[in-house]
């Protein structure tokens, strides 16, 4: 795990680093190109596993079939591990030319001045939902162009539901029926099988409800947007749930790590984002598994935007400013790589691509439930506050310890708010 202390320092040494470069002539040649008799050759970075890097070989392949003036010299390696790296190569002006991005980190680089404006080159944004772009763009810059979309659902399985004569779910329903619901589980699953996971320890299932409630996350200037109050609220909502069957308890939980419990069938439901749906079918066996939207307890504004499951930038200093464009927007935009990936990165952004590719059984449950919601959908929120990711992780943290029993409502709303504001000062 990066210390966000550390993060932070080496991503500033980063922008005094690239400075010194850039004196140095680096970037000097920002718009050179190829040939094919000898081709410029740009570096690529993605986190992933073995299936994704494969899927993304053959598109790397497939794009330089197609612009022989241009080779790419691809990487990865996992989450945790990408981030280390893409700090340490901050700290040296290094950074790959093109890199696969996360939202989280998308502000903390960005505004450091790491990442390429990508309105300054040329990529077609033409075929992208206009409500999505807003999650790539800083200040009026766009840092980052979405590869493909994600929302969030309430996961199923219809077989248990029927096994303990339970009505399934259209997903019109508040947080007071979706309690019920979970408790009607709990009660007939008699110990063995558990409504569900805790759903207000999430920190981007709060951020619905708080959309739901008109209060913004994050104000521009990088304040918190909701109060401690909107916090008690939102942790209060699931209260008389915990420590009962409709809530599986955090032993638990922890108990069939690294598997989640509606994977490991002890669980009816789940509230994630819909393209887990692959791995839950593995993980459980289940023969089908369905989504349905979130509740709300405003039937007309249900809080549910389309996500960036991932993001493709470029250096702010890479040599060769047109071959990354050109890569970014065939990765993003050309039908034959959405056939390569299908949804195994979220449902491709560009109509394009996701009009060019042929969705089937697992594919096309996400995909229909991504149009099931279209009307309900609002413009995607701007890139988080910088050391995002260290609030994610702290809320839940403290949603763990609140679901132990180990802390009331009051005070780990208390020693959330301090971490936020702490980290918050510490960036100002």
């Amino acid at each position: 795990m990066i210390n966000r202390r550390n993060f932070l320092t080496t991503v500033a040494m980063g922008a005094a680093s690239a400075a010194f470069l850039a004196a140095c002539g680096q970037s000097s040649s920002a718009g050179q190109t190829g040939s094919a008799e000898n081709p410029v050759t740009i570096t690529y970075t993605w986190w992933g596993n073995d299936d994704r890097a494969e899927r993304t070989r053959k598109a790397i392949a497939l794009f330089e079939s197609k612009n022989p003036d241009i080779k790419v010299n691809g990487n990865f390696t996992d989450f945790n591990g990408y981030w280390q790296k893409r700090a340490t190569e901050a700290a040296g002006g290094g950074l790959p030319d093109v890199m696969q991005w996360d939202l989280s980190y998308l502000r903390d680089y960005g505004q450091r001045n790491q990442l390429l404006d990508l309105s300054t080159v040329k990529i077609n944004t033409d075929a992208f939902d206009k409500s999505l772009l807003p999650s790539g763009q800083i200040r009026g810059k766009t840092f980052g162009i979405p590869t493909s979309t994600n929302a969030f659902a309430v996961y199923y399985d219809p077989a248990k539901l029927k096994s303990l004569g339970i009505a399934e779910p259209d997903g019109s329903w508040n947080y007071k029926e979706f309690n019920a619901f979970l408790t009607e589980v709990g009660s007939k699953g008699n110990g063995t099988l558990f409504g569900g996971t805790d759903y207000t320890g999430v920190w981007w299932n709060f951020n619905i409800w708080l959309r739901q409630n008109n209060i913004q996350a994050f104000t521009d200037e990088g304040k918190l947007g909701f109060s401690k109050d909107d916090l008690k609220k939102w942790w209060n909502l699931a209260a008389d749930l915990r420590g009962t069957g409709a809530i599986v308890g955090e032993d638990k939980v922890t108990q069939l790590l690294p598997k989640s419990p509606f994977g490991s069938n002890v669980t009816a439901t789940e509230v994630t984002w819909d393209n887990f749906m692959a791995g839950y079918l593995a993980d459980s066996g289940a023969k089908e598994l369905k989504l349905v939207p979130v509740p709300s307890d405003d039937p007309d504004n249900l809080g549910l935007f389309l996500k960036p499951s991932m993001l493709m930038v470029a250096s702010a200093k890479t040599k060769y400013k047109d071959a990354a464009a050109r890569f970014i927007d065939f990765m993003v935009n050309d039908p034959e790589v959405g056939q390569i990936f299908k949804t195994s990165r979220g449902v491709p952004a560009s109509k394009t691509q996701r009009d060019g590719t042929t969705f089937e059984g697992t594919d096309r449950l996400v995909v229909d439930y991504e149009k099931s919601i279209e009307k309900y959908l609002k413009d995607a929120p701007e890139p988080p506050i910088v050391g995002f990711g260290t609030l994610e992780t702290s809320f839940k943290r403290i949603s763990s310890e609140l679901n132990y029993g180990k802390l009331t409502v009051d005070s780990a709303a208390d020693a959330w708010f301090k971490e936020a504001e702490d980290l918050i000062k510490q960036n100002a």
